[in-house]
């Protein structure tokens, strides 16, 4: 059975624990476009607000250890999520505007096999999260998705 959406219901945010928010704002600022949108402050915690369009990212720090270790396209852990990912016209492009501020920790990758012109890579941020960057995704049909009901 399906159910409607609440009315009004759109994404909103994704938070991040990040050792250094300053270097995790540099990344997300430089390589992927976010700007600082609100910066609050309250009982000694510092929350930094990113936007890029309808997309924010809401950056806590922590001085906390890490879980789990980065993996290539991200941790396969219950209860985690596995990666943020952002689509790019070209990935070759994304990459040589980085001029090598990160290894891949996969890729890229090409899955034409899937869908012609799919390429992904898969990089990692100042904190080990994992961020895929991808090229050429489209949805499947309607009449593709119901040979899967």
């Amino acid at each position: 059975m399906t159910t409607a959406a609440p009315q009004g219901l759109r994404w909103s945010h994704v938070g991040l624990n990040c050792r250094d928010q300053k270097a995790t704002e540099d990344f997300y600022t430089r390589l992927f476009g976010f700007s600082r949108a609100r910066v609050v402050e309250a009982d000694g915690v510092r929350v930094v607000f990113l936007r890029n369009g309808p997309v924010y990212l809401e950056l806590f720090a922590t001085d906390a250890d890490p879980l789990f270790p980065a993996a290539k396209d991200g941790p396969a852990s219950p209860g985690t999520a596995r990666h943020l990912a952002f689509q790019v016209d070209d990935v070759d492009a994304f990459l040589a505007a980085a001029q090598g501020e990160f290894e891949p920790t996969l890729g890229p990758l090409t899955f034409d096999e899937f869908i012609p012109g799919w390429k992904t890579v898969w990089v990692s941020d100042p904190d080990g999260i994992v961020v895929e960057v991808s090229q050429g995704y489209t949805d499947q049909s309607t009449e593709e998705l119901a040979t899967y009901a």
